[in-house]
């Protein structure tokens, strides 16, 4: 192999990893808005300069550097990380230094293109000499989003669990949004409401995060809902509940799905997303299956020096996703109380969904597995119709569809395809009202779902 290609292959595995975050700007991309500026708020915590980049202006600089061929979201994270740094240097000037910035775009395992945008955006970093000495931190599904060499081995623990709980408050704040803002008594109250709520809880995951002071942490969100029921005008009916899965930067990030989940209130609906926990507990649900297969398989081959290291995986990961549920159900508990916001579900009960219904299996993977049990319990739940959100040519989503579309038409429950690749199709405003009238036809006949 040529000198300079030995170069770049030593880049994807020397300026990729788990770099120590100590005296660097900790860039962070924005997926979910919410989930986003409170995980920072957790990193900031734990003395890391975090920030999230501005999201979506940078995307004509992403599909400059890339072919088109690349799943939508690694265009829109392209574009970002590129468009902050050249406004970084345009600022700085002289003064740039790349090797102070450290880029944060974590992986999956599997088939799933998003395994690679870190590889592909090394690559164009480093085709910009200007831009070769900014890293890229990685975190991985192959561990569970383990976090050793971000930080301090003593404080990695804890920064997780401070983590994991962020992102179940940033769902709820979601929740929170989606719950009052189809009943909201002035048009835009909600939108301006709940960004200010997620400046506020950023500031206090920043101050109580690394104490694990969670009960202010909750506190604190249990105002914020209090404050935020204040703005639902109870006279205003009922509406039509619509569930959404898919993958899951697309159905999280509002810019890059045009903003469907506000589209769909503006005809008529009521909106519940899947959650982002969800995945965090699915990988380290899917942790916990794979150490019993290894178990299981050396127990039958006699290997006992394998046996005792996967006993301890699996101790490992069912302890760290029992803390997990405990943390959701206390927050939920505390909330729902006070206003009735849907929870959230175990990936266990996903599991066998799909197992009763011999749909597909979690041997195979990817987010196929969550979106077709989650439309399962949306049927069994009674919504009125789902859609099913993700970049162009996504393979999971593309077979969530082919499964899923034959069963909702005989249970006659409105499903709609809602791909996105940047572009305005002509027809999409027309397939989101026809998805509407068949969804408010279906309210008429069966009802809806309760809140709670």
């Amino acid at each position: 192999m040529e000198a300079q290609q030995r170069a770049s292959f030593r880049s994807l595995s020397e300026n990729i990893g788990q770099f120590s975050l100590r005296d660097k700007t900790f860039l962070i991309p924005e997926m979910n808005r919410i989930g986003a500026h409170l995980i920072a708020g957790v990193f900031r915590s734990f003395g890391v300069n975090a920030l999230v980049m501005e999201t979506y202006e940078g995307l004509d600089l992403g599909k400059e550097f890339t072919s088109g061929k690349e799943c939508f979201p690694c265009q829109v994270t392209t574009g970002d990380i590129l468009l902050f740094l050249k406004k970084e240097k345009e600022k700085l000037g002289e003064d740039f230094r790349p090797e102070n910035y450290i880029f944060f775009m974590p992986e999956s395992e599997g088939p799933c293109r998003f395994g690679m945008y870190n590889k592909y955006q090394r690559i164009v970093l480093d085709s910009l000499h200007e831009l070769k000495k900014v890293k890229i931190a990685s975190l991985t599904s192959e561990n569970s989003y383990a976090l050793k060499g971000l930080l301090e081995k003593e404080r990695a623990r804890d920064f997780r669990k401070a983590a994991y709980f962020s992102v179940v408050i940033g769902d709820i704040l979601d929740r929170l949004l989606w719950r009052i803002r189809p009943y909201e008594t002035k048009e835009g109250a909600t939108d301006v409401f709940i960004e200010r709520s997620m400046m506020r809880m950023a500031d206090f995951f920043e101050s109580y995060g690394a104490k694990k002071d969670f009960d202010r942490i909750l506190d604190k969100l249990e105002e914020i809902v209090e404050e935020g029921k204040a703005l639902i005008d109870p006279d205003i009916s009922p509406k039509p509940l619509i569930g959404i899965v898919g993958e899951i930067y697309l159905r999280t990030h509002v810019r890059s799905n045009q903003n469907i989940i506000k589209v769909l209130e503006q005809y008529g609906a009521e909106v519940i997303n899947a959650s982002i926990a969800e995945w965090v507990d699915y990988t380290t649900y899917d942790k916990v299956r794979q150490a019993k297969v290894g178990l299981r398989l050396n127990l039958k081959q006699l290997r006992f020096d394998k046996v005792k290291s996967y006993m301890k995986q699996v101790l490992s990961y069912r302890g760290d996703l029992l803390y997990q549920h405990i943390r959701l159900d206390k927050a939920y508990g505390r909330v729902k109380p006070l206003l009735d916001l849907g929870g959230d579900h175990r990936v266990a009960h996903l599991e066998k969904t799909l197992t009763k219904h011999d749909l597909y299996s979690f041997e195979l993977g990817t987010e196929a597995c969550l979106s077709i049990a989650g439309i399962m319990e949306y049927m069994h739940d009674g919504y009125n119709g789902v859609v099913n959100v993700y970049p162009f040519t996504c393979m999971p989503s593309t077979i969530t569809t082919s499964i899923m579309r034959p069963i909702m038409n005989r249970e006659k429950i409105p499903f709609l395809d809602a791909p996105y690749d940047g572009t305005y199709q002509p027809g999409r405003e027309a397939g989101i009202r026809t998805f509407m009238y068949q969804a408010y036809q279906h309210f008429k006949r069966r009802g809806r779902k309760k809140h709670g």
